[in-house]
């Protein structure tokens, strides 16, 4: 008997599998099992995804629900991982407690890179792996360099189509093929969702959706930049003429933001209504038909794009791509890809056209450049093509994306001046600002 065990820790993750079961991605198996994780800062306050209205349709996918926040208690899910000897040992444990047996048993799961995903696959050493990405991220370099026991095992990454014609990078160091979940199996299964939020209140129609993501509790900026950002959205869509508006906040965001957000509405004459509901986007994308959808980077901005041909309107990528650190930080291709594709709030025109930032076979080659200055080391065959793209495409807009500081330590291209671009090749050159700098740390020593 074979035993299917699938990772999530978020409803638009378990949306996902559910279209990629229902797509017969995954070969029939004997038993299939859901382990839902819930990532939060504090799980103990924080509901879990199958305590979220719509679970329970999503649910019947699965032979068994089981909780790793309870089988690890009282560690953090993103905090642990088993210790390499004590592997087996674990493996043995969840073997009794899940009921396995000695059966095969092959894995799916999310963010190979960290925790949970990455010590549920040590545990089980000799399960096949396949990864699925239900966000931007999967466009992106491997964030961490993984085990090659752990990544050799990965047979295929699942995604969705949310940049048509994007090419996704993650996971290609292990010679792994992208494989897309079908556009049209995850918009059915979304539309199973539909009734699933009767406890909002009224909707209006046509007005436009503000999506909060709660910046700050990932460092990227502080509590009061969110709270000014979540302003900007409103101003920017009252300035487009719109005078209705639902702002839909983080599940985790403090209920002081939407109150700041009221008394701007107040102050603009706008008809706010803020949710306190948790609910995907993409119910409400059907629920109201948004006239325009507006935020930072989130991935819910390229499924109303990609899947429901709503439009969308982005504010504040300029100020992220400037504040993330380090420079290898995952969030970077996302806010990249997003600053890239979709038009700014401010400027009507393009908002009303909805016309793309950029073509997409130059936001392919743009992609790769940012990975390489990301992860250097893990994908060194993309030197070539970063160099490229560096030499003919660097300008002033395009710099927004890449770090003088960075591509002076790769040596590539635009890290200095023209006319002093062979001083990082010089050897002459590196071994004068060596011993400069070793006789800097002597004196002040």
């Amino acid at each position: 008997m074979t035993t299917q065990i699938f990772q999530a820790s978020t409803l638009y993750g378990v949306a996902t599998l559910a279209a990629a079961l229902d797509s017969a991605a995954f070969t029939p198996a004997d038993r299939r099992i859901l382990l839902v994780c819930n990532n939060a800062a504090t799980p103990e306050t924080t509901p879990g995804l199958d305590e979220m209205p719509g679970f329970e349709r999503l649910r019947q996918r699965f032979d068994d629900v089981v909780s790793w926040n309870e089988t690890i208690s009282p560690f953090h899910p993103g905090g642990w991982a088993p210790r390499p000897d004590d592997a087996p040992l674990w493996e043995r444990h969840l073997r009794l407690l899940w009921q396995l047996g000695e059966d095969p048993v092959e894995l799916t799961v999310e963010s190979i890179q960290v925790n949970p995903a990455l010590g549920i696959a040590q545990i089980f050493t000799g399960a096949p792996v396949t990864v699925y990405a239900d966000g931007l991220m999967s466009y992106g370099p491997t964030r961490n360099k993984i085990d090659p026991l752990v990544g050799t095992r990965v047979d295929r990454l699942l995604h969705l189509d949310l940049v048509p014609d994007l090419t996704p990078l993650l996971l290609t160091e292990f010679g792994v093929a992208p494989e897309l979940v079908p556009t049209d199996a995850f918009v059915k299964v979304l539309g199973e969702l539909l009734d699933t939020g009767d406890e909002l209140p009224a909707l209006p129609d046509e007005g436009a959706l503000l999506l909060g993501q709660y910046l700050s509790a990932l460092g990227i900026l502080t509590a009061e930049e969110e709270e000014d950002l979540h302003v900007r959205m409103l101003k920017g869509v009252v300035q487009l003429g719109h005078r209705r508006a639902v702002f839909k906040p983080h599940p985790s965001a403090p209920a002081r933001w939407s109150r700041a957000l009221e008394k701007e509405a107040e102050k603009l004459g706008v008809d706010l209504t803020v949710l306190d509901t948790p609910v995907l986007a993409e119910v409400l994308y059907q629920r109201m038909r948004p006239a325009l959808v507006v935020g930072c980077f989130s991935t819910a901005l390229l499924t109303a794009s990609a899947l429901y041909g709503l439009p969308v309107a982005r504010v504040g990528t300029g100020t992220l791509l400037d504040r993330l650190t380090p420079y290898e930080n995952s969030n970077r291709v996302p806010v990249t890809i997003v600053d890239a594709l979709l038009p700014e709030l401010s400027d009507r025109q393009a908002v009303e056209t909805q016309r793309p930032g950029m073509e997409v076979k130059a936001l392919n080659s743009l992609v790769r450049a940012v990975g390489y200055a990301m992860q250097p080391k893990i994908y060194p065959e993309l030197r070539t093509a970063a160099e490229d793209y560096l030499t003919r495409h660097l300008s002033t807009h395009t710099w927004r994306y890449f770090k003088r500081k960075r591509l002076t330590s790769l040596a590539l291209p635009g890290a200095v001046p023209a006319q002093l671009a062979f001083i990082p090749r010089n050897a002459t050159v590196r071994r004068v600002a060596r011993r400069a700098r070793l006789l800097k740390r002597t004196v002040t020593g």
